[in-house]
């Protein structure tokens, strides 16, 4: 009998399985189509201080081998969250969730993240700095090790819960940047967001998306994301979430020998629904395959010897 068991940051998941932020919205129409207790749990659409209409349509843009969105972080701000998604998600999903932040100011960022912090729901906080910061020419927080670290530092002095800081890949050095997290106290890192991409419409000779740019995701950056979170894991001695082009139990094992704890699917849940519920079944069978007993050894496995 295999083991899919992992524990990140004391919590102790089934299956290392998480649906990432932004794929699977507040859980609800998923578990319309299957029970989602089975995954190992879930991160949540990026949460942010006030309601957020998101960015101008078109958005998204397909490609190859994964696809470009420019939502823009739409969601009806944490007091709503609060009030409405987390009191419904309780009759679905029975088990501690990931609350994604997001913010465009450190204040905007602690605020949010007080507040969630307090709701018996939570179990960690997974902090994306690849937001535009207003209050510096709308760079990113995660470019700068600097400004990664002070958000970090602004969310652990307001809260309890283990804080994951969700770190961009569209930098020159991802190590440094994790490294500022951890030294502020961040108490895991996720990695990788999106990449930046674009399409051209050749009708139009413009831009697919409005924004001309956006986040992409998808198979195609499997490799990247291996690397970066190989980089991360040899640096850090704090947990890592790995994510990015992740479609398979093959891939979930790849990214946990890489140096992931727990590893998050994104964009394949937009392709195929059940896509997390499908690798969760086949991660026996591959296990066995690979006479692997039990997870949690396999853990940066591609580090030793």
């Amino acid at each position: 009998m295999v083991d899919t068991k992992v524990t990140l940051s004391g919590i102790v998941l089934d299956n290392p399985v998480i649906p990432a932020s932004g794929t699977f919205g507040y859980g609800k129409e998923f578990a319309a189509l299957y029970d989602i207790n089975c995954l190992g749990t879930f991160s949540f659409k990026g949460t942010t201080r006030e309601a957020r209409f998101g960015n101008p349509t078109p958005r998204i843009a397909e490609c190859n081998a994964g696809m470009i969105n420019a939502v823009g972080l739409q969601n009806p701000g944490v007091e709503a969250v609060i009030a409405h998604e987390l009191p419904e998600m309780k009759q679905f999903f029975h088990k501690p969730v990931m609350a994604n932040v997001s913010g465009f100011s450190v204040d905007d960022y602690a605020y949010t993240c007080a507040l969630l912090d307090k709701e018996e729901q939570v179990g960690w906080l997974e902090v994306n700095i690849s937001c535009p910061n207003v209050h510096n020419g709308g760079m990113s927080f995660g470019v700068d090790p600097k400004a990664a670290a002070e958000v970090t530092a602004a969310v652990k002095a307001v809260t309890k819960k283990p804080v994951y800081m969700k770190l961009s890949p569209n930098v020159t050095d991802i190590v440094s940047i994790a490294k500022a997290c951890e030294e502020a106290g961040a108490d895991g890192i996720s990695l990788i967001n999106t990449l930046l991409g674009m399409r051209i419409d050749l009708r139009t000779k413009k831009p697919v998306i409005a924004n001309k740019m956006g986040g992409f995701s998808g198979s195609a950056i499997l490799p990247v994301a291996l690397r970066m979170v190989y980089q991360v894991y040899e640096a850090v001695k704090i947990p890592v979430i790995g994510m990015g082009g992740v479609s398979s139990a093959e891939d979930v094992i790849e990214m946990m020998l890489a140096g992931a704890t727990a590893v998050e699917v994104g964009a394949a849940n937009l392709v195929n629904p059940y896509a997390c519920r499908d690798i969760i079944a086949d991660l026996p069978r591959v296990m066995e395959k690979y006479r692997i007993n039990n997870l949690t050894d396999m853990i940066g496995g591609a580090h030793h010897g």
